[in-house]
């Protein structure tokens, strides 16, 4: 039960009417803002988490059944 074409040109009629085009142009500038920082964040993120992967945690039983209490520092070359 899909809408037709003549019910979805009324429905931006009247949707055109409320908001007025202008208020329409900004929320979709906003939001096409919005998904390149979102893409963006996510490309520089892929690229960050090679760098700075965190160290993997150890349990008791790969130590050799040993606790190990330690911390680890970043080095600064």
């Amino acid at each position: 039960m899909g809408f037709s074409i003549w019910q979805w040109i009324i429905v931006l009629i009247i949707v055109v009417l409320i908001f007025g085009t202008k208020k329409l142009r900004n929320i979709g500038e906003d939001l096409g803002g919005a998904v390149k920082g979102f893409k963006k964040g996510l490309q520089e993120g892929d690229n960050d988490a090679g760098k700075d992967a965190a160290p993997r945690q150890v349990d008791a039983k790969e130590a050799g059944g040993e606790t190990i209490d330690a911390v680890a520092e970043k080095e600064n070359a």
